[in-house]
């Protein structure tokens, strides 16, 4: 098992969240060409993921989904692929994901939450990667490989209005 879940708020058990991160981190590890890592996924609430954006990022406000690397990997220039993870540390990270704020996204874009949820663990991961969002290019590159993996899932582009 790749994702070890646990889930505080029971309302994820209704879109079977472990395995469709299960699922999720094979995908993802098979389109970058990677294996033997392994990562732990918290589903919980609003309340809970605020509290630990409140700690982690000093923002108390809730939100869809926060990522914790075990390791520094990011890339050093704009559009770069991050730093390949080690196999002598198969422990990527934590993710957590909040219900509350996934199901209302999920519902103003006119997806079902168990797609919406597995776009984000898809991301989440590749935040564990050292994948991110804030510069042009690394944003270009995280969302072309999203794209990607869900599509391989057989899933809708996420980024297609």
């Amino acid at each position: 098992m790749i994702v070890d879940c646990m889930v505080e708020d029971r309302r994820w058990l209704a879109v079977d969240l472990e395995a469709r991160a299960e699922a999720a981190a094979i995908a993802t590890f098979e389109n970058l060409g990677i294996a033997g890592f392994e990562i732990s996924l918290l589903a919980c609430n609003d309340a809970r993921i605020a509290d630990l954006n409140a700690d982690f990022r000093g923002k108390p406000t809730p939100t869809n989904v926060l990522s914790w690397p075990s390791g520094e990997r990011g890339a050093k220039a704009d559009g770069e692929r991050p730093i390949s993870p080690s196999t002598h540390d198969p422990e990527l990270g934590d993710i957590a994901i909040a219900y509350e704020t996934c199901a209302a996204e999920a519902e103003a874009a006119g997806k079902s939450l168990a797609d919406h949820s597995t776009h984000l663990v898809v991301h989440g991961i590749l935040h564990l990667l050292g994948y991110d969002h804030d510069r042009d290019l690394d944003a270009t590159l995280m969302e072309g490989l999203e794209s990607a993996i869900l599509g391989n899932m057989g899933m809708a582009d996420p980024y297609r209005v």
